[in-house]
């Protein structure tokens, strides 16, 4: 059986709000610890919250506290937007749901001080500490930036 989204959102709770290395390694050992079917479980849930996420109102965002050299906003590469939308998850969820409702809510998210990179290899990780092998794997959602297609509607063709 797949993971719950409640079983999810009380392992990345663990994080404390922040996707730092600590954090990350803390619960990729406690991640160790369950099932493989638990650590897979855990990256799919990973894929389809930062899928969900993947949209142009949150992609089109400037990054916070950054700007071009002319004052203009500075754009968020597709890499940084997939930092804060792991930056986003790794807050918990109620930010999580919130986001949807209040753009301001992730806005807050894309600061460059903000980078939730090292949520993305938890469940690696966890793979690794509790069989000894590398994990080649793939999840039911691409989590890449514009991989959610009807979150990016000007893209389809």
């Amino acid at each position: 059986m797949m993971m719950t989204w409640a079983d999810f959102w009380a392992l990345i709770g663990t994080l404390g709000g922040k996707a730092d290395e600590a954090g990350c390694r803390r619960l990729a050992a406690e991640l160790s610890n369950r099932p493989v079917l638990d650590i897979r479980g855990f990256a799919e849930r990973l894929a389809e919250a930062l899928y969900r996420l993947d949209q142009e109102k949150f992609g089109a965002l400037p990054v916070a506290d950054l700007a071009l050299r002319d004052g203009e906003p500075f754009p968020q590469s597709a890499d940084s937007f997939l930092y804060s939308r792991c930056a986003v998850v790794a807050a918990g969820q109620s930010v999580w749901e919130s986001v949807f409702f209040d753009l301001d809510q992730f806005a807050s998210y894309t600061a460059s001080t903000c980078d939730g990179e090292s949520l993305l290899y938890v469940p690696d990780q966890a793979y690794e500490l509790a069989t000894g092998k590398e994990w080649d794997r793939s999840t039911r959602y691409c989590f890449e930036t514009f991989s959610n297609r009807d979150g990016w509607p000007h893209l389809q063709a």
